[in-house]
């Protein structure tokens, strides 16, 4: 009864008293070995700084570093004009243009929160200004932005093939269709309300305007193509990837388009590291988590447990849905993914559930659960950029919960979607 308290308990409550997620976790260890775990205290900074002795790990910082030169380069920017220049004259166009611009950005930053704040600042005006209301453009934003947990080369992904022993790369690729899914409900969704609110319609797309908008956005496109052609290609690992990424961005802000100089660098180092330090002190902190609840048993008994229920696959899916909303909800994906896959693989592997798929379903719970009530990270940064209400905020990513959810279960009962890329 003390593991339990300790294990589960305890996190909820240094959760509610307010405490960071990483020091919820430190302080939940420290208790566990000191009274429960039986293991010397010695283990905790091996298995804290062993934690980080993975090369996968490197794309992290080096993918949230690209993101920000991206973001604070000029990159990001061109790429929103790109995507209003060629969507357009359509009912609803300037709402599509954030879904697409939140896609696009999203598999070159990585993050969900990045992505609402870069495109979120360009986009906004536009579409209060194009007739949407306060609440439909924040929660439109704050969704959008989410996509980044789930389209390639996502950080969450990465932590996930390291958490479950996986390959990131064919992550990556039974990660393409779910995210352009998802994109697609979101863009008929928004295309449907636009009509029903008759938001007026955008100047129709020009040919001379796609022209100029594509040479001059050529080159931070091109981040896309460096980054997938060369993954896929077969010319360097997603590790090797984001490193290209950041030296790729680098010189187009630097050389290219000379928006960045070493004053500029040294303030998105500064951002990055700030950013960094936090997805790793939580990767440290959630490894040692996992493996003391592991050494315990709890995962092996629960895992007996449930196996004794004899539930059928679609039942425990749903189930480890609710139970992945829930939490993502509560915790960053980068956390969720670190305590939970240990926990939860071995339930849907004995019933025949592929580890990849199981992926991308926690992928895409833990990026709905980023503007889910009360404590989507998403909803706070939002309201940081924009200074809404956050009553209003919520209501406004109520109808993208309902159609996302939707999209979730599709996935999850779907295989196809997520494998079919994957020849399986």
């Amino acid at each position: 009864m003390l593991a339990v308290f300790v294990y589960f308990i305890l996190p909820g409550l240094l959760l509610i008293i307010g405490l960071p997620i990483f020091l919820v976790l430190i302080v939940t260890c420290l208790v566990a070995v000191l009274f429960v775990a039986g293991v010397p205290t010695e283990a905790v900074q091996t298995y804290l700084f062993g934690g980080l002795d993975n090369f996968p790990l490197l794309a992290v910082p080096f993918f949230v570093l690209a993101g920000e030169i991206m973001a604070q380069g000029g990159i990001a920017r061109r790429v929103v004009v790109w995507v209003v220049s060629v969507i357009g004259g359509v009912r609803g166009s300037m709402a599509v243009t954030t879904v697409a611009a939140s896609e696009l950005f999203g598999a070159m930053a990585h993050t969900a929160v990045g992505t609402v704040v870069a495109v979120g600042r360009m986009i906004y005006p536009s579409l209060r200004d194009g007739g949407y209301s306060e609440r439909f453009s924040v929660g439109l934003i704050a969704s959008s932005g989410a996509i980044a947990v789930v389209i390639p080369p996502s950080i969450a992904m990465i932590l996930y093939s390291v958490s479950a022993q996986q390959s990131a790369i064919a992550l990556f690729t039974a990660g393409i269709l779910p995210s352009l899914l998802i994109g697609l409900v979101d863009a008929f969704y928004v295309m449907i309300y636009a009509r029903v609110k008759r938001v007026p319609l955008t100047a129709a797309a020009r040919w001379d305007v796609i022209w100029s908008s594509t040479k001059e956005a050529s080159w931070s496109i091109g981040t896309i193509v460096v980054i997938f052609g060369g993954i896929y290609g077969g010319i360097f690992t997603p590790t090797e990837a984001a490193g290209v990424a950041v030296v790729y961005s680098l010189f187009v802000t630097m050389v290219v388009h000379r928006e960045v100089g070493l004053r500029e660098l040294w303030s998105i180092i500064q951002s990055s590291v700030y950013l960094i330090s936090q997805i790793l002190m939580i990767v440290t902190a959630a490894g040692l988590y996992s493996w003391l609840l592991t050494t315990s048993g709890m995962p092996q008994a629960i895992v007996a447990e449930i196996g004794g229920l004899h539930m059928p696959a679609w039942a425990l899916l749903l189930s480890i849905n609710i139970i992945l909303l829930i939490m993502g909800s509560f915790l960053e994906p980068p956390a969720a993914i670190l305590i939970l896959t240990p926990l939860l693989l071995p339930l849907v592997q004995a019933v025949g559930v592929d580890p990849v798929h199981f992926g991308i379903i926690m992928a895409v719970n833990l990026s709905i659960g980023m503007y889910t009530p009360p404590f989507g990270l998403n909803l706070f940064a939002s309201q940081a950029v924009f200074q809404t209400p956050l009553g209003n905020i919520y209501r406004g990513v109520l109808p993208f919960l309902a159609i996302n959810f939707a999209t979730l279960m599709v996935i999850t009962y779907v295989p196809t979607i997520s494998m079919v890329l994957l020849g399986k």
